[in-house]
C-alpha cells in the first residue's frame, strides 16, 4: 500500500473516531438548548431586577454612570476576576511560543505604512478618551482597551523593524499593571473602610478611574500580545531558545 493511501486511510478513521463524541457534543448543545428555552419560557414577565438599588445608591458611587457604577464598585470583585483570567490567557500564551515574526523585513506597502503611522496615535487619544468618559457615560476600561489593542494589531500587522527591539519587561509591566492596581486599590479600600473595594465615598470617583488607566492599557496590550501569537524576543530570547538544560546556551 502507497504512503498516500496510508494517510488517507489513517485519516478516515480518526475521523470515524471522532464521529461519536461529535454526536455526544450535539446532543449536549441541544439538551443545553432546551433548558435555557425552558427557563425562558418560565421566568416571570415582570422582573424588577436591581435597577432600583443601583440608582439608588448611584451618588455613593462616585461616578455618573450607572454601567460603570456597577462593573467597578457595586461588582468590582468580578471585574478584577475578568482582568485576572485576560493576565492567565497572555501567561498561558507565552508559555507555549515566542512570537512568530519573520527573520526578514517584510515588504509593506508605504501606504499602509503611512495609514498605521497616522492611525495609531490617534486610536491612542480616542481609547483616553474612552476611559476618561467612562465615568458619566458609555466607555470604561475594556471599550478603551479594545481600541487600545487594536492599535497594537494594526502596529503588528505593519511589522516595522523597531517592533523587533522591544523587550519583554516593559510588555510584562503592562501586562501586569492593572491586576495589581486593582489589587492594590482593594488593599487601600481594606485598610480605610475594613472591607476589599468598598471605595471611600469622597475618592471613589478618583480611584476608579486610576483601575480603569491601569486595566486599560493592560487589556490593550493582552490583546495584542495574544494576536502576536507568543511571547517577545527580549532580552531572555537565549534562555528560551537554548537546547541547553542549564539554560547556558550551546
Amino acid at each position: 500500500m502507497s504512503t498516500e493511501k496510508k494517510i488517507m486511510k489513517r485519516t478516515k478513521n480518526r475521523h470515524k473516531r471522532l464521529d461519536g463524541f461529535q454526536r455526544l457534543l450535539l446532543l449536549l448543545v441541544f439538551c443545553l438548548f432546551l433548558v435555557l428555552g425552558a427557563i425562558i419560557s418560565t421566568s416571570p414577565a415582570n422582573i424588577l431586577g436591581l435597577t432600583d438599588q443601583v440608582a439608588h445608591h448611584q451618588e455613593d458611587s462616585g461616578v455618573e454612570s450607572p454601567v460603570t457604577a456597577v462593573l467597578l464598585n457595586f461588582r468590582g470583585y468580578d471585574t478584577l476576576l475578568e482582568v485576572m483570567v485576560l493576565l492567565l490567557a497572555v501567561i498561558g500564551a507565552w508559555s507555549l511560543t515566542m512570537a512568530p515574526l519573520p527573520e526578514q523585513e517584510p515588504d509593506i506597502s508605504p501606504i499602509q505604512t503611512g495609514t498605521v503611522r497616522l492611525l495609531a496615535p490617534l486610536m491612542v487619544m480616542v481609547a483616553a478618551y474612552l476611559v476618561w468618559q467612562g465615568s458619566h457615560l458609555a466607555g470604561g476600561a475594556f471599550q478603551g482597551g479594545a481600541i487600545f489593542g487594536a492599535a497594537g494589531v494594526l502596529i503588528l500587522l505593519t511589522e516595522p523593524p523597531w517592533i523587533r527591539t522591544i523587550s519583554a519587561f516593559p510588555v510584562r509591566l503592562g501586562l501586569v499593571l492593572g491586576p495589581l492596581t486593582f489589587v492594590g486599590v482593594a488593599l487601600l479600600c481594606l485598610a480605610l473602610t475594613g472591607e476589599l473595594l468598598h471605595y471611600p465615598v469622597t475618592t471613589a470617583g478618583w480611584l476608579i478611574l486610576i483601575v480603569e488607566a491601569a486595566c486599560a492599557v493592560s487589556i490593550g496590550l493582552t490583546l495584542a500580545s495574544l494576536f502576536a501569537g507568543g511571547r517577545p524576543e527580549g532580552e531572555d530570547r537565549e534562555q528560551y531558545t537554548s537546547t541547553d538544560p542549564t539554560g547556558n546556551g550551546d
